[in-house]
Parts: structure tokens; sequence; C-alpha cells
């Protein structure tokens, strides 16, 4: 067979296709993405013990855990995250100061999952005077100053102390905290000896909704957008199949097995836990109710109240920059 010029040119050009190829594989699985998770009960937990984002991604996944959302927006500030679980109230003052993430996933609307529960105290007013534990900036804290606002209580009547829920188990079990807002597993430890005086749910009622969200730095999402997407739609089915079946999800399942064992809690716990919260679909996620519109308005009235709080300096004229239901409509289109 005679070599010509036009075969040598075509075996030029595929061999440098496949070396084309071959390095971009290389360079997709050299990627590791850096995930901050908190140990909250919530379906997400079952793929991250499964490896599934891992397979997703064909990449690394290094998984951080943090017990704050505030942590995490810090985290992910410094460029150490590139994907964090925060609450909605430090993803409200993360916002505010211009920080460079977008909302991409509302993980759950925080129901009896958060609560104040207190010892020794029978109505609002008793809690003047008494030292109060909750994670600053976090979701509980939000949800503490709005039901002491409801109550006409000024919050410096009361010794709100800014600790972190491992911090809070321990302080509660030393006797040093009267009452505590917080989220389970250590809410449910806490309850044990305590009663609840009001929850998330009673909070949402008084005009202070409260929310858990994925969100991913921007710089990210700008080199790895299909990585974004995938991190949706692996998040998205967890919740798919929690959602299709959640009495298949009780204590003797795999799923609440793999849930106890990333978060601390008590697995015959993790049933109940998991109906603290709505979990919204993939269709609800890029719809006007969460994504697409009310998420944007709830983050700006969170913001709002974080001003009037001192909590943040000032409040942006549009957080829709900071959300954004694009993600999960890709999402959806991968899934089919």
């Amino acid at each position: 067979m005679s070599i010509t010029r036009r075969s040598l040119i075509a075996f030029a050009s595929a061999t440098a296709a496949l070396l084309s190829v071959a390095g971009f594989q290389a360079h997709a699985a050299d990627v590791t993405v850096n995930i901050a998770y908190q140990p909250i009960v919530e379906p997400s937990r079952v793929p991250q013990a499964d490896g599934a984002y891992e397979k997703a991604f064909d990449a690394q996944v290094n998984w951080q855990k943090f017990d704050s959302g505030a942590d995490v927006i810090a985290a992910l500030a410094s460029g150490s995250v590139d994907i964090g679980y925060v609450g909605s109230s430090p993803l409200a003052a993360g916002a505010s100061r211009e920080l460079q993430f977008e909302t991409v996933f509302v993980v759950g609307l925080i129901s009896e999952a958060e609560a104040l529960a207190v010892k020794g105290i029978a109505k609002p007013e008793e809690l003047v005077g008494k030292k109060i534990a909750t994670p600053f900036v976090s979701t509980a804290h939000y949800s503490l100053l709005t039901a002491l606002k409801h109550w006409n209580i000024d919050p410096k009547s009361v010794e709100i102390l800014n600790l972190r829920p491992p911090e809070i188990a321990a302080a509660w079990e030393r006797g040093d905290l009267d009452g505590a807002y917080v989220w389970d597993p250590v809410l449910s430890q806490i309850k044990k000896s305590a009663t609840v005086l009001a929850d998330s749910k009673n909070v949402a009622d008084w005009g202070g909704p409260t929310f858990d969200a994925w969100i991913v730095s921007k710089k990210f999402a700008s080199e790895h957008p299909d990585l974004v997407a995938k991190f949706v739609k692996v998040t998205g089915d967890a919740y798919a199949s929690y959602r299709a079946k959640p009495e298949a999800w009780d204590a003797a399942s795999p799923e609440a097995q793999k849930i106890a064992k990333l978060t601390g809690a008590k697995v015959e716990e993790v049933p109940a836990l998991l109906k603290g919260y709505y979990f919204p679909t993939l269709e609800e996620q890029a719809s006007a109710d969460f994504l697409g519109g009310k998420t944007i308005d709830a983050v700006t009235k969170t913001s709002a109240f974080l001003l009037e709080q001192g909590k943040i300096p000032a409040v942006l004229s549009d957080y829709s920059p900071y959300i954004s239901a694009k993600w999960a409509e890709q999402a959806l289109k991968v899934s089919q």
C-alpha cells in the first residue's frame, strides 16, 4: 500500500484528535471538587455516602464537614470551597456583602427541624434574662430574632450566646444553658430534657420562613458548568427517590443508615427528622415557587431583617444574581 500525502495528513489529524480527547479526559479526571456539607439529615447524604457525585463528575470530590453556614460562606469566599450547604440567613448575609456565588438548589423549607428548646421556661416572657444559645447568622439565629420580635421581647434583654451545634450539645449537658435555637440532630438530643417553645414552622407563619440551600461559587460555575448541572441532577434524583416513597426510608433501610453515619443522628430518629423539612423536586426547584421567584423574595426579606438587626451593613436593590433556576432546568435535561 502506498502512503500518499493525503493519507499522512488524515493520519496526523486523527492522531491529534485522539490526543485532544485523551487530554480532555485526563484534565477532567484531574479536577477536584471541594464540597462543604453540614451534618444535617436530608436525602443528599445518601448519594454522598454512595460516591454518586464522584461517579457523575468523573472527578475527585473533597468533602469538608462544617457546623455552620457562616463558616461555609467564609470558606467559599476564601476560595477553599466550590460548592457549599448553607441556610437562608448566612446566604442572605453573604449575598448582601456581594460575595460571588449562586444558589442552585433549595434543600428544603425548614419546619420542625429547627426549634427553640428550653427548660424551666413556660412562656415567651420568661426568656428575659435567660441564656439562649444559637449559631450566629444562621437560620436558627434569624428564627430566634424573628420569634422575639413576634413576642415583643427586646433581644438585648436575653443573653444570646453564639455557639455552634456541637458546642450547644456540650453546654446543654453541663447545664450551662436555659435554651437553644438549633437544628437536628442536636435539637433531638436536647429535646429529651427540654420543651419546644416555638419551631421554624411557627416562625414561618409569623412571617419569617427559612430554608437550606446549596450554593456554588461563580468562578467554579463558569469553569465547570457541566459539573454544576450534574451536581444538581444527582441531588434532585435523591430527593425524587425520597419523595416517591418516604416510608421506604425507615430506620431499617440502608438510606437511613447512611444518613445516620454521616450526620451523627441516631438511625431510629432519621425518618422523623426527614419529616422536619419539605424537600422540593427538580421541577419545583425551577418553578416560580422556588428558584424562579419566591426564593429571591425570601432572601430579600431576610436581608432586610438582618439589616434591621445590625447584622449586615446594607441591602442590595436586587438579589436575583444570587439565585439561579438555570441549573435545575439543565439538570432536568440531563435526567431525560
